[in-house]
């Protein structure tokens, strides 16, 4: 058993884009364990758009990221050392240990793992937060059905790749938008949309007319931004929109919605969520994701940074669209 471990502050907050200088990497000891609680060594650290908005001192939805603190993240990892009844050595537990290699935890968030038929990696992302995130803006704001057409922004990406295939087992016509053509590529053949809108090419709005001859009746939508608003005029009526994420604007001004009289012209449905907020639903999805993952049926990819001292450049990289599928930090030799 080492008795330190490493781990990575805030160290600053950004002026207005993130950089690796707002970061700090420090090495701390292993503390003792008091009754109830465990050590867990973490085998990943999954990397979210969301860590951007929580890197602020404004407060949005959740509390700030405090300074000179582990940076907060999901991580899958195994017991390493346990006072607590409810979990033993060997077991693997999912939580929220952040940019750590160990952590302890009193076991109230923390959730065991099965990966007789499952990654463990995959909790952080097809059967894990991103997943249900998927799921949930599919199944309870976008309410599909058979034959409708549905866009996805990001759809190479942990939510967005998830979002398309449960559309396409609905029975839809799924769009995806991502950029460049290896990620298109990726969305067509290998996750089975029908199309994808290349974002980064200078006929992107021609592709995205093409791609949608009957309009849109749903958008699950990641990003915001440009695309997003010429995506709205191609909305049909009573048309649904899950607003998920919007990347585009995390690390600029407020992102105005140009398009805005669609909204009303076509009667759509807006609604943002925080998929956190939701948590009665939650084993009722992963239920359903962990099936479809395990038969095969839902397929992810995932980008790894090396070790934890990669893991501010990958967070870097995710802000600008450089990851292919779900971004993890292996805090593991493999």
């Amino acid at each position: 058993m080492p008795k330190q471990y490493r781990r990575i502050v805030l160290a600053s907050r950004p002026q207005q884009h993130a950089s690796v200088d707002n970061f700090r990497l420090e090495t701390l000891d292993i503390p003792e364990l008091t009754e109830g609680q465990v050590l867990i060594k973490n085998h990943f650290l999954s990397l979210d758009p969301y860590m951007r908005v929580r890197m602020n001192a404004e407060r949005g939805y959740a509390d700030p990221q405090a300074l000179n603190e582990t940076m907060i993240g999901g991580t899958v990892g195994t017991i390493v050392a346990t006072k607590n009844a409810r979990f033993t050595v060997g077991e693997k537990v999912i939580g929220m240990m952040g940019w750590a290699e160990m952590g302890v935890s009193d076991g109230v968030l923390l959730r065991k793992l099965d990966t007789s038929h499952i990654p463990l990696s995959a909790y952080l992302g097809a059967v894990g937060m991103p997943g249900m995130t998927a799921w949930y803006g599919l199944t309870q704001i976008m309410q599909v059905k058979a034959g409708e057409t549905v866009l996805v922004s990001a759809a190479s990406g942990a939510v967005g790749s998830v979002v398309g295939q449960l559309a396409k087992l609905q029975g839809c016509r799924v769009i995806g938008i991502a950029g460049g053509s290896e990620k298109c590529e990726y969305v067509v053949n290998q996750l089975g949309f029908d199309a994808c809108v290349d974002y980064k090419s200078q006929d992107w709005q021609q592709q995205l007319i093409a791609a949608s001859p009957q309009g849109i009746d749903a958008i699950f939508e990641n990003v915001g931004g440009e695309v997003f608003d010429a995506c709205l005029l191609r909305m049909n009526p009573f048309g649904r929109i899950a607003l998920c994420g919007m990347i585009a604007g995390y690390e600029s001004e407020e992102l105005p919605i140009k398009n805005a009289r669609v909204l009303l012209t076509q009667r759509l449905t807006v609604r943002g969520f925080i998929i956190s907020e939701h948590m009665d639903l939650w084993p009722q999805g992963l239920k359903e994701l962990g099936s479809l993952v395990a038969s095969g049926k839902i397929k992810f990819k995932e980008s790894i940074a090396p070790d934890l001292a990669a893991a501010p450049e990958a967070f870097l990289g995710l802000l600008k669209g450089k990851n292919f599928g779900k971004q993890l930090v292996r805090l593991l030799p493999e």
